[in-house]
């Protein structure tokens, strides 16, 4: 059986929500709601959250959950790289999980997990379909396509696909932002210098790509609430209230 592990990359610094990891939640730190879910999956050996900030540290050793130092890092996959090549216990699987994702429900992460049912994958990703207009011209919302085999062909800003004659029933689906990664391959990754396609939609996936890898998309049929702005914790509280919490 394969040995997964879990590392929620964490920073401080938000230019839309300065210090939102540690921003309360009824009362309790968001990186710790989103410790807490990931660590009732009972596939998940550990979970340990990556940071580079002094802060956020102390908060997760106080509610007591594991956390590492890193270095400074302009994406999530380099700082779960530097992370899980701290950690010493054998693992075989690294999920990345958001930490502004308090709501993350467990399901999508076992979705996330079955990828690797199969021997071929190295690198795994969700998506869930989409049908407001809204939702699919927002460019905000990464959006992507797929191959009849369920592996990444693009992932975008924009409304893709084009829809240039207006056919009905065109599926959009866009990409919830958790990955998964074979041990070897995240360190493959992280070695990758930063692609033009990546840069330019700021979207690290596209590194993956962009050099030949394939990305391996599963389906879920489950939401979450990310926070992205202050005002979403509002909306993250009303929801964890009618769950009973």
């Amino acid at each position: 059986m394969k040995k997964i592990i879990a590392i929620i990359p964490a920073r401080y610094s938000s230019s839309r929500f300065p210090g939102k990891p540690l921003a309360l939640i009824l009362g309790k730190p968001m990186i710790q709601w989103v410790y807490e879910r990931v660590n009732q999956v009972e596939e998940i050996q550990g979970v340990y959250v990556a940071t580079d900030d002094q802060r956020i540290y102390d908060e997760v050793i106080k509610f007591g959950g594991k956390a590492i130092m890193t270095g400074n890092h302009n994406c999530g996959g380099n700082r779960l790289a530097e992370a899980a090549s701290k950690i010493q216990e054998e693992f075989d699987i690294v999920l990345n999980i958001q930490g502004d994702e308090p709501m993350i429900k467990t399901e999508m992460i076992k979705d996330l997990i079955s990828a690797f049912d199969d021997q071929e994958v190295y690198m795994a990703t969700l998506k869930k379909r989409i049908y407001s207009d809204e939702e699919i011209n927002n460019p905000n919302i990464a959006k992507l396509i797929t191959d009849k085999n369920g592996y990444a062909i693009y992932f975008s800003r924009s409304t893709i696909p084009f829809n240039r004659d207006g056919i009905k029933d065109i599926k959009y689906y866009k990409h919830i932002g958790v990955y998964g990664y074979t041990k070897e391959f995240l360190q493959v990754f992280a070695s990758i210098p930063q692609s033009s396609l990546e840069v330019s939609e700021q979207l690290e996936q596209l590194r993956a790509l962009e050099n030949g890898y394939k990305i391996k998309v599963i389906e879920t049929m489950h939401q979450s609430i990310g926070v992205d702005l202050p005002e979403h914790i509002q909306l993250v509280e009303q929801e964890l209230k009618k769950e009973g919490i």
